[in-house]
């Protein structure tokens, strides 16, 4: 797997790489990350990747990864209750 690119953004760190014939977007926000696949084949290229990280896809994102924190909160405490 290789870092094709690094999308600058104030809030998240952002990555696309190439890999088996897939571009992955990595969103990474603390602790937390999504990872999007697309294969290289359903788009023209690396920039058509680059103008699908709308901010629209970044919202949702970040209300994923309150999710994702939440849950984890709720499992960390719960991991001594067991």
């Amino acid at each position: 797997m290789r870092v094709v690119a690094e999308i600058p953004h104030p809030r998240y760190k952002i990555q696309l790489f190439s890999y088996n014939a897939k571009y992955l977007l990595k969103i990474e926000l603390a602790q937390f990350e999504q990872v999007f696949k697309i294969a290289e084949a359903d788009v023209m290229g690396l920039e058509e990747v680059k103008k699908m990280i709308t901010p629209e896809l970044l919202a949702n994102s970040l209300e994923r990864f309150v999710s994702m924190r939440s849950d984890w909160e709720k499992a960390f405490q719960q991991k001594d209750q067991a």
